[in-house]
Order: C-alpha cells, then sequence, then structure tokens
C-alpha cells in the first residue's frame, strides 16, 4: 500500500504502474486516500489519530497522536472579511522547535523531531475529516521553523496543491520563518512566486532581536534583509509579511516603530502586528490595547503598509506562540510509544472546552 498523504499524484501512478484505462478511478482513490477516506487501489491515507481538541465557538485546536508517541498541534482559524467568511488552518512542521525564541511556548520543548510530508498533510486530512472544516487558506506558523524541515515542507506544499487531491492554490499558502536566510533563498530559488512568505522579525534592531531571538546571533538583520530585498514577489499585489510580536517594555515604543520603518524601507511589505500571547512562566503580560493601536498608529504615521492580527485561542494556548505540550519532551520515547498504542487501542474520546 502507497500511503497519499506523502506522494503525489504523479508519484503514485508511477509506483503502481497504471494503465491509461485505469486513471480515472485510481485518480478518484487518490482524492479520496488523501483526505483519509478508505484504502483502495493500492491507495491508504494514513491519518495520525485527534487525540484531544479544545474549542472556543469555531475557533479549533487539535492534537494527533503520532506513531512514537509524539504529537503535533494546529488550529482551525474562522476568518471574517467584509462579504465572506473561510477557515484559516495553521499547521506544525515540527515537534517543538530549536530556534529557542524566549517568548514561544514551542521553544520550551526544543526540538524533538521534524515532521514528514504526510504528517504534515495528514493536518489538512485531520481538519476535514474530523471537524468538517472547508479550509481555505493554510499557514505554516504552527510548531517548529519550516526551513529547518525545507525538504518535508516543500514536498508538503507539491501535495497540498495537486490537481488530482487538494488541489490548494498556491496563493493559499503562507510559510513562516524566523528568518533562515539559507531557506529563504531556496524558495526563491523554486520561483514560487504565488506562494506567501511570512518573517518573524520582531524587533528593530539587532541588540533587541539577538535577545529575544538566538538565530539573529548567526544570522543578523543586515543579512536577513539582503535576502528579503532579493526575494521575488508576483507582479500584482504580492508582498512579504512581516511579523512583528509586541512585547511590552521590549519592542514597543515610539522608537522601536521609526527603526522598525527604516529598516524595512527597501522591502515590499506588510508588517502584522501581532499582540504578544504570553507562553507558560512568561516574563512579560500581553500589551493592552492602547499600546497596540499606539504602536499601529505610529507606523501609518510613518508610511508604513501594516496589519493587526487579531487574538484568537490566547485563554487555551491556541493563539501564535503558545503551542506545544512541554510534558513531550519530559517522557522517555519508550512511554510515549507505549501511551500512543493505549491510545490507539481504547481509542481515546476527544475533549471539548467549555464555550465550544
Amino acid at each position: 500500500m502507497i500511503d497519499a498523504l506523502n506522494h503525489t499524484f504523479d508519484e503514485v501512478i508511477a509506483q503502481l504502474r497504471v494503465r491509461p484505462h485505469d486513471l480515472p478511478e485510481v485518480r478518484r482513490a487518490y482524492a479520496a486516500a488523501v483526505r483519509g477516506g478508505p484504502a483502495a487501489h493500492g491507495l491508504i491515507g494514513e491519518v495520525a489519530p485527534v487525540v484531544r481538541h479544545e474549542a472556543d465557538g469555531e475557533l479549533i485546536k487539535f492534537v494527533q497522536r503520532l506513531p512514537d508517541g509524539l504529537e503535533t498541534e494546529s488550529v482551525i482559524i474562522p476568518m471574517q472579511g467584509l462579504h465572506r467568511a473561510w477557515r484559516t488552518l495553521c499547521v506544525s512542521s515540527q515537534v517543538g522547535c530549536a530556534m529557542g525564541c524566549d517568548f514561544c511556548e514551542t521553544a520550551q520543548l526544543g526540538l524533538l523531531r521534524s515532521l514528514s510530508a504526510g504528517e504534515i498533510v495528514g493536518q489538512v486530512a485531520a481538519a476535514a475529516r474530523d471537524f468538517d472544516a472547508e479550509v481555505r487558506n493554510i499557514v505554516f506558523m504552527g510548531m517548529g521553523e519550516p526551513f529547518d524541515n525545507f525538504d518535508a515542507v516543500i514536498r508538503a506544499v507539491r501535495i497540498l496543491t495537486d490537481p488530482a487531491g487538494w488541489s490548494f492554490a498556491k496563493s493559499r499558502i503562507a510559510i513562516s520563518t524566523v528568518g533562515r536566510v539559507e531557506g529563504i533563498r531556496r524558495l526563491a530559488a523554486l520561483g514560487w512566486r504565488r506562494l506567501n512568505l511570512a518573517v518573524s522579525l520582531n524587533a528593530p534592531n539587532d541588540e533587541i532581536r539577538s535577545r529575544i531571538m538566538p538565530i539573529n546571533r548567526a544570522e543578523p538583520m543586515a543579512l536577513l534583509r539582503e535576502a528579503l530585498a532579493a526575494y521575488p514577489l508576483r507582479s500584482k499585489g504580492g508582498y512579504i509579511m512581516i511579523e512583528y510580536v509586541l512585547i511590552p517594555g521590549v519592542n514597543d515604543g515610539h522608537e522601536h516603530a521609526r527603526e522598525l520603518v527604516e529598516y524595512l524601507r527597501p522591502i515590499k511589505c506588510c508588517v502584522n502586528v501581532i499582540p504578544y500571547n504570553p507562553r507558560r512562566e512568561s516574563p512579560w503580560p500581553a500589551p493592552d490595547e492602547p499600546t497596540v493601536r499606539q504602536f499601529l498608529g505610529w507606523l501609518i504615521e510613518a508610511g508604513q503598509f501594516c496589519k493587526r492580527r487579531v487574538t484568537k485561542g490566547r485563554d487555551f494556548m491556541a493563539a501564535c506562540g503558545q503551542l506545544g505540550n512541554r510534558e513531550l519532551s519530559r517522557r522517555p520515547p519508550s512511554q510515549r510509544a507505549a501511551e500512543h498504542g493505549a491510545g490507539r487501542s481504547a481509542k481515546v474520546p476527544l475533549t471539548v472546552s467549555a464555550g465550544s
């Protein structure tokens, strides 16, 4: 059996040596398997079981348990535009993260391992199968640094955009990085101008960024700006999303706003201001609303295109920077595997928070 979640349709027909008259049936089987449907024509969709979820209205954080007992976390986010509503799915590319950003809960786990392309695609399948979510956009903004798992992430994008399967447009997918310069250059070399790039900057200068994001000590802001300025954007409406987590007393001053705008002048971008979502045992609180509005006002006053990310899921650790189960890093692999087996045989029920 071939796991459709880990293969494009062209790879499947090559491996199965499908005869031309069988193509329509195999194509239908692939479309079903890549969504976690029943096995057929030598194809299976092995979606990791959802063992927990928490919800606040239509916002849902769900946890899948992997064969080695580790867990992924994903978030279905309801979005509302002027004339329509849709759902965005935030997916993880790793279990934990090696980047060590001080403000991020995931970083407190360290890196436990990278996910396969199939485990990434399986998060999309679980959202649709287990929660009946019609996902419109996919953002690689969950656990992990996508460019530290570059090959699997790119493979997942190829599978998710395959016309025979999920058929997502590249313009509906965004990859967020802490600023891995080599990863940005590798992505640029693919020529995928419609794919969206987001960069977690979070500071206006090297001094602050190196303090809260250790990656900056190896890849400082000048090097990052050089890679971003050279990044190929689509000719109509293309820009890089600059994510700026606003942390009280760290990067929220008027001088920080001015520095940020000056740093970004050579880059066609939009600053996405994200009010800080405190991790467990955080040394900083969330910013108050007047501070957020004031910072946005300074950016607008200086001529910088910017948006504000609406806070969702903060109360149950489902917001930006809050994903991750620290207990996983404390359990030996043998215990995780045993728990996984017990969980599968017992069919662990889903849990739902109050307010769902």
